[in-house]
């Protein structure tokens, strides 16, 4: 069976829900019954009253719906709860598994929010981390892909900012040093360091059944769908020497790939 460094926090049943949902009910087009959820979450310590809440907030949210066929009750992703997962999943499975070239410019946005309007900051400094952009001061924003400035426009809409805002694209002058620049936007001592824990906890995990099988797969996806929000990408010319985002992304693939088959049909069984 699976020995693990570390298991998955009581507060993170939502989000662990929200891996057991991408990874497995979103492939297949039925329902699932709670107590399949409910029960696969408790291999990850999660009691069932959390694992239950989770559902509940899941669909108070829009994400989820539910049915009852006698006294059971079973759970089918909405339209806007796939388009969502489906979103992610391409986001999370395609992470790290491209270089992209770079051609030296940045896209440069301009947006302040008033200490004042606090969620409002919030989201937008979630959103615009999400796409790959960093903040080097205060109402500064950049980013090394300058084809992102629809989606930061579409960010800035739905939150009503774009009025006020500007957007610029450009090379970096010869005023100050670059690397400076993206120390102070982007903390890439504490990703490498979450990479590390990364190789460490999977590099050596070698399950050998379905039900250990699944379970690696979920921690393995539940861990990595975090580096899209911690890792802008940037590019090798930005990147410190020998960064760990490379080793660990091609562990997360051979991986991913490896586990898959035992992890769907284990899950098959259970659903």
């Amino acid at each position: 069976m699976v020995t693990r460094r570390r298991e998955v926090s009581h507060t993170s049943a939502r989000s662990l829900l929200m891996t057991l949902l991408g990874e497995y009910v979103l492939p297949r087009d039925h329902p699932v019954w709670t107590s399949v959820l409910v029960n696969t979450l408790a291999k990850f310590d999660i009691e069932e009253k959390s694992a239950r809440q989770a559902l509940a907030r899941t669909a108070a949210e829009g994400w989820l719906t539910s049915d009852r066929v006698g006294r059971r009750v079973r759970w089918s992703l909405t339209p806007p709860g796939r388009k969502l997962l489906t979103e992610g999943a391409r986001r999370i499975y395609e992470f790290g598994s491209v270089e992209r070239q770079w051609d030296g410019r940045w896209l440069v946005l301009l947006v302040s929010v008033p200490e004042s309007k606090r969620d409002l900051r919030h989201r937008l400094r979630t959103r615009l981390t999400w796409a790959g952009f960093g903040s080097p001061e205060a109402g500064v924003w950049i980013c090394p892909d300058a084809s992102r400035q629809d989606e930061a426009k579409e960010i800035l809409t739905g939150l009503e900012l774009t009025r006020g805002a500007m957007s610029f694209v450009a090379e970096y002058g010869s005023i100050g040093e670059v690397g400076a620049m993206v120390g102070r936007a982007w903390d890439l001592s504490e990703v490498e360091r979450r990479y590390e824990d990364f190789i460490e906890e999977f590099a050596a995990l070698d399950p050998d059944d379905g039900p250990s099988t699944l379970h690696a797969q979920t921690l393995l996806v539940h861990e990595w769908r975090r580096f899209p929000f911690l890792d802008p990408q940037l590019p090798a010319d930005l990147l410190p020497a020998n960064w760990r985002g490379a080793q660990a992304a091609h562990l997360f693939h051979r991986k991913h790939q490896e586990w898959r088959p035992a992890a769907q049909e284990h899950w098959d069984k259970l659903a």
